[in-house]
């Protein structure tokens, strides 16, 4: 049993110095629209696909969305148009397109 405990607090630990984006917002990107993107400079195009879908589709989403601002940080991008989605309809991929402003 001490053993399994051990094992438990092992990987716990390991998995904190995992970074992560998915799980936490990221700082300095932000989400703007077309119209504001107009005068701004391209750097990318991204996609990503959420990792859990039903009762948790949400939470899935909201990670992507920020996996997606996190890949747009990692490219010197600081802003991020997001490709709409119909509202209630099944998200199986966040498209968005990241930008220098």
């Amino acid at each position: 049993m001490e053993r399994i405990l051990l094992i438990g607090v092992v990987i716990g630990l390991l998995s904190a110095c995992v970074e992560n984006t998915g799980l936490r917002g990221v700082t300095g990107v932000r989400a703007i629209t077309e119209a504001e993107a107009a005068s701004c400079t391209y750097v990318t195009n991204i996609r990503s696909q959420p990792s859990v879908y039903g009762p948790l589709a949400q939470q899935g989403l909201e990670a992507s969305r920020n996996q997606v601002l996190g890949f747009a940080k990692d490219n010197g991008a600081n802003a991020v148009v997001f490709v709409p989605v119909s509202p209630g309809a099944l998200v199986t991929e966040v498209r968005a397109t990241a930008y220098r402003c």
